[in-house]
């Protein structure tokens, strides 16, 4: 969503200050905030499935990745717009010396995934642009899980604003992460929105 003015009493949103009002809403109210095509995009804090999600794949994918490459969140990616613009994908494939750049963020170009876990209330206008963004970046590789539905979608080959290859597959299912990585990631036991919690069960003293 984007911020509306009347719901921020800080500095006002405007070119040349986007990147400071960004980083003051992220410490005052703990929410993702993305800069996209000049405007404020705010994503609410995940909630425990969706972490849940992005911490399955995170452990997945680094087990099989080459050792130049790891798995981190909380990276942002520059985009090629506009030089305030940036987004923060849950996951993001980067080479290992990412873990030496005093930089926040990554060059589009070093990105060999980014992944994207659906949030419950996302509609489906802001899935297609998420998914643009990447493109307009030439992230080669996305990955967007939605566990609304128990579903994933990986899109490549981008070009001209859009990937041009979307593999839609659901969950259980192995998904193909094509070149740069050529690995391929189990899917299975991923959380769906809208199960029951899991509750510990309790012993039973079968001596009784």
């Amino acid at each position: 969503m984007a911020v509306s003015s009347d719901a921020w009493s800080g500095p006002r949103p405007h070119p040349g200050n986007l990147r400071e009002v960004a980083e003051r809403i992220e410490k005052a109210t703990g929410l993702r905030v993305q800069i996209v095509g000049g405007k404020l995009v705010l994503s609410p804090t995940p909630g425990g499935k969706h972490a849940g999600v992005v911490h399955q794949t995170r452990h997945r994918i680094g087990g099989v990745l080459p050792e130049r490459l790891g798995a981190f969140e909380v990276s942002s990616i520059a985009l090629p717009d506009d030089p305030d613009d940036y987004v923060t994908p849950d996951l993001i494939v980067l080479p290992m010396e990412w873990t030496e750049d005093d930089d926040w963020l990554a060059a589009p170009e070093d990105t060999a995934l980014a992944v994207e876990v659906i949030s419950a209330s996302e509609k489906s206008r802001e899935i297609r642009d998420k998914a643009d963004r990447y493109a307009v970046a030439r992230v080669p590789v996305l990955l967007v899980v939605d566990p609304r539905h128990g579903t994933r979608a990986l899109h490549t080959r981008p070009d001209n604003g859009a990937c041009q290859d979307m593999l839609s597959g659901k969950y259980g299912e192995t998904v193909p992460l094509f070149e740069p990585l050529g690995i391929e990631v189990a899917t299975d036991g991923f959380p769906v929105h809208g199960e029951p919690p899991r509750s510990p069960g309790r012993l039973t003293d079968k001596s009784q």
